[in-house]
């Protein structure tokens, strides 16, 4: 989403970009805070402009919530109040992320259970929510991720590989990211004052402090989380892309629609 994060985030090339009609890319300043709750009624608009028109949307992610927000209407809980965001960064800094999940396992139990002991964005939402008394531990936002209810018929394709192919091709991508230009990317933005939610992207602080191999790490961390995420969720369909081209895989997905 972000402009100027474009290779940091995987962004469609120029070239992809004119093969194939691209939306919400590269449309937030890489300055500005930006939420779920503001791209949740973008997603839905483009997507339902586009089946207006005849065409096929094929909604490509990413984090679970992102994801979930664009195909289905989540009852998203209110931003935090002012100065919890920061209180609870400050202590997963300080604590970091297993502490902090012990302390919402005290909190809310179920919750807890849900959310992986390392994933640190999903550890902060919680707290946020719990400390603004917005956490219902037998019905918290995050359940909403798992049901199968969806805005419009939708096949949910999801791709997985081998573990041992899987962290080889993240190492790869990591490798030709920084090749084209990444760290540079992200140096550029904290000069120009990066916001809270772009320096959350995924590789940001690691290059910002330029170890690759702690972004390479975190990456594989982060792609485990979204697997587990994946084989919760309601109806999808797994391909198993190792040792397949794309071509292989994207007729695979079709006969399935």
């Amino acid at each position: 989403m972000y402009e100027g994060l474009e290779t940091l985030t995987g962004a469609a090339t120029a070239d992809e970009r004119r093969r194939l009609d691209h939306r919400l890319l590269s449309f937030v300043p890489v300055t500005r805070e930006f939420s779920v709750g503001e791209f949740m009624p973008l997603a839905h608009a483009e997507i339902d402009g586009a089946l207006a028109e005849g065409r096929r949307p094929i909604v490509v992610g990413g984090t679970g919530l992102y994801l979930r927000a664009a195909l289905t209407d989540l009852s998203l809980k209110p931003p935090p109040a002012p100065g919890v965001r920061e209180r609870v960064e400050h202590d997963l800094a300080t604590l970091g992320p297993a502490r902090l999940h012990e302390q919402l396992r005290e909190l809310a139990p179920r919750t807890a259970a849900t959310i992986e002991p390392g994933d640190r964005s999903r550890i902060v939402r919680a707290l946020e929510l719990a400390e603004m008394g917005e956490l219902d531990d037998d019905q918290s936002e995050e359940s909403e991720l798992w049901t199968s209810d969806t805005r419009r018929p939708t096949l949910l394709a999801g791709l997985v590989m081998r573990r041992e192919a899987l962290y080889s091709a993240i190492d790869r991508r990591v490798e030709a990211m920084v090749e084209a230009g990444a760290a540079e990317e992200v140096r550029a933005a904290h000069a120009a004052g990066a916001s809270r939610t772009a320096r959350a992207a995924l590789g940001f602080q690691e290059l910002l402090e330029g170890d690759i191999d702690a972004m390479k790490r975190r990456t594989r961390n982060y792609a485990k989380r979204q697997l587990t995420w994946m084989r919760k969720l309601s109806g999808v369909q797994v391909i198993d892309a190792t040792g397949r081209d794309a071509h292989d895989v994207a007729t695979e997905i079709a006969e399935k629609s």
